[in-house]
C-alpha cells in the first residue's frame, strides 16, 4: 500500500534533505512541497496527503497555525530546530517530532511510526481534531525534553507539577523535567478530578497522594507517595476538606 506525502519547510536545504531521505521509501509517494504556511494550507487542503512533514517556524503562518486552518487532516511529523515547541501544551497528536538536525536513523524511526499510523487508519485520523487538540481539550499526553531527546509522557503518569520561575517542573517516574509553560496553562488543560491545585506553585495528581494530614488549624499537609511534602494553601485546604466529605 502506498501513501502520499507533502513536505512543508521554508529552508531549501531542509526541503532537499527531507526529499532525499524519502526518495527511496517504496511505500511513500511525495506529491508536493510548500515553503510557507499559506501555501501549505492550500496545498494540503487541495491534494489531501496522507502524511505531512511540517516545520513549525515558517513565514506567513507557523506550522501550528497551518494545522488550525486545515480542512483535511493528515498524519503529521513535526520538524523544527526549536525544541520548546515540543513541550507546548498540546496532546501527542503528531506521529512524531523530529528535532533538527536529525539523521537517517532518527528519521527512519519516524517513518516506522508514520507507516503504522497510516496503516491503521482508524475512523479518527492520526491528527485527530486539530482545533480541539490545540484548543482547550483535556490533555492526555505531553511531549517533553529529556536530555537530547523528545519524550512522550502520558499525563496520568505525572505525579505532580511545581512552578519554578518561568518554568514548571513536571515530576514523572521519579524525575523532574523543566517545561517552559506557566502552571496555569497546565491547570486549564488537566483533568480537575485528577489534578488538584494545592498551592499557587503546586499541582498534584491525587493518584500519587499517600495521605492528607492536618498541618495547623487552617492548612493541610499533602504527603506524596515519593516522600515529598507540600503544605496546601488555606483556600486549597478548604477545598481538600470538602472533597473528603
Amino acid at each position: 500500500m502506498k501513501f502520499t506525502a507533502i513536505i512543508v519547510e521554508d529552508e531549501p536545504l531542509a526541503r532537499k534533505t527531507l526529499r532525499d531521505l524519502t526518495a527511496n521509501v517504496a511505500w511513500l509517494d511525495m506529491i508536493g512541497e510548500a515553503a510557507d504556511g499559506l501555501a501549505a494550507v492550500e496545498l494540503i487542503n487541495t491534494h489531501k496527503p496522507d502524511l505531512v512533514f511540517l516545520d513549525i517556524h515558517m513565514p506567513e503562518l507557523s506550522g501550528l497555525d497551518v494545522l488550525k486552518r486545515l480542512l483535511h487532516e493528515p498524519a503529521v511529523v513535526f520538524t523544527t530546530a526549536y525544541d520548546q515547541h515540543a513541550i507546548a501544551a498540546f496532546e501527542l497528536a503528531a506521529v512524531d517530532y523530529l528535532l533538527k538536525p536529525f539523521g537517517r536513523q532518527r528519521f527512519d524511526q519516524a517513518l516506522v511510526r508514520a507507516r503504522e499510523v497510516l496503516e491503521r487508519r482508524q475512523e479518527k485520523p492520526a491528527l485527530g481534531d486539530v482545533r480541539e487538540t490545540l484548543g482547550t481539550s483535556t490533555l492526555e499526553r505531553l511531549l517533553i525534553r529529556d536530555g537530547g531527546r523528545i519524550m512522550p509522557v502520558v499525563v496520568r503518569e505525572i505525579e505532580r507539577l511545581e512552578a519554578e520561575g518561568d518554568y514548571v517542573g513536571v515530576r514523572v517516574r521519579g524525575k523532574t523535567h523543566l517545561v517552559n509553560l506557566p502552571l496555569g496553562s497546565f491547570e486549564q488543560r488537566l483533568d480537575p478530578l485528577r489534578f488538584v491545585r494545592v498551592h499557587r506553585s503546586h499541582l498534584v495528581n491525587m493518584d500519587f497522594v499517600e495521605a492528607i494530614e492536618s498541618y495547623d488549624n487552617a492548612q493541610l499537609l499533602v504527603r506524596m507517595k515519593d516522600g515529598a511534602k507540600i503544605i496546601a494553601s488555606r483556600s486549597a485546604s478548604k477545598r481538600l476538606r470538602e472533597l473528603s466529605v
